[in-house]
């Protein structure tokens, strides 16, 4: 998920910073404006669950090994 959000937020900040310089239509460029927010987003949401995911993972393997220590 952390991967997910890292390469969509790579693909669409570039994609918006191509498009700011090139010759297009307003039109063009606020339709992948919205395409980007949306993805940026989802892209942010996908590294909120990760993180969120990784955080558990630890407390876990914190919270075993305690039991572990304490069965000793």
């Amino acid at each position: 998920m952390l991967a997910l959000c890292a390469w969509t937020l790579y693909v669409w900040i570039t994609r918006v910073v191509i498009i700011a310089g090139q010759d297009q239509s307003t039109g063009f460029k606020v339709v992948h404006d919205v395409l980007a927010a949306i993805s940026i987003a989802f892209g942010l949401v996908a590294g909120w669950i990760g993180l969120r995911g990784l955080r558990a993972k630890s407390r876990v393997a914190r919270e075993e090994a305690t039991l572990a220590h304490e069965d000793e």
